[in-house]
């Protein structure tokens, strides 16, 4: 399967938006790419989850030729062997812009075929409408308001520490940025941790979130790391990381792992994405 470093990779170079159906414009990328760099295995990390995506530019040509319009929910196991390159991802839904189809139950069946082939597993496909309302984040306390001095941006899990005492519930940063590995933009989103154990110091916390600035990596890959440095660190009882980054090209990604087997992914929407 392509590797982001291939030299047949497409990613980062102009190209052309087919608006006729043409399910070979995903291009999948190893999720044990990342880990390798590490000299890690992403099997032995632990954690479940999943990758949802929201796509807020999805149309169609129905039988006579009217343009359909909806949102697309996209829901991508952690457990598949590889993830879909954001860019191909969007040059894909394109292409369904000038298809026509006979139902909406057809373009849905043709997302879930395509995108579970190109991520090797099966992937929840489902069609909302462009009025669909997305539920609120839960509660979470907000750390971003700490008097903090930052020096680090590149990640560095030995700025996390625990703190006394006991805490269960959510802690949520909107400080997270990390840049995307083939063009080098900034990915900016929100990160939300719900963890139950020993309490980790907020301020530590929120300068590892900081410290993702620079760092350059896949959505899903940033959310793992982070998971695993928290778990390393702390050893908390329990630990779910969620990353809801600001969408790019009509498309939004939204990562979540979890130490639990079967976790609440809630796909909740923030006002900036």
């Amino acid at each position: 399967m392509a590797s982001v470093h291939s030299d047949h990779n497409p990613l980062g170079q102009a190209s052309e938006y087919k608006d006729q159906y043409d399910p070979s414009l995903l291009y999948p990328i190893e999720r044990q790419e990342s880990w390798q760099s590490l000299g890690q295995s992403r099997d032995q990390a632990g954690f479940y989850g999943v990758d949802i995506w929201n796509a807020y530019e999805m149309s169609w040509l129905n039988e006579r030729g009217k343009p359909i319009v909806a949102m697309a929910e996209f829901r991508i196991p952690a457990t598949t062997a590889y993830l879909v390159e954001s860019k191909s991802f969007k040059l894909y839904l394109n292409s369904f812009n000038q298809t026509r189809f006979a139902s909406r139950d057809e373009v849905q069946q043709r997302l879930q075929r395509d995108l579970s082939a190109a991520a090797g597993g099966d992937v929840g496909v489902t069609l909302l409408a462009v009025d669909h309302a997305f539920p609120p984040p839960p509660p979470a306390l907000c750390i971003d308001e700490l008097d903090i001095e930052v020096t680090q941006y590149q990640p560095d899990p030995s700025l996390l520490r625990c703190a006394e005492g006991q805490f269960e519930g959510w802690l949520c940063s909107h400080l997270l940025k990390s840049n995307c590995p083939v063009t080098g933009q900034p990915d900016w989103g929100s990160v939300y941790i719900y963890y139950r154990g020993q309490r980790i110091d907020e301020a530590s916390l929120l300068k590892y979130i900081i410290s993702l600035r620079q760092h350059q990596d896949f959505h899903e890959q940033c959310v793992e790391r982070t998971w695993l440095d928290l778990m390393r660190a702390c050893q908390p009882q329990a630990l779910t990381v969620y990353a809801r980054y600001v969408r790019r090209g009509g498309l939004d990604i939204n990562p979540l792992r979890s130490s639990e087997a079967e976790p609440q992914a809630l796909n909740f929407r923030l006002a900036r994405q």
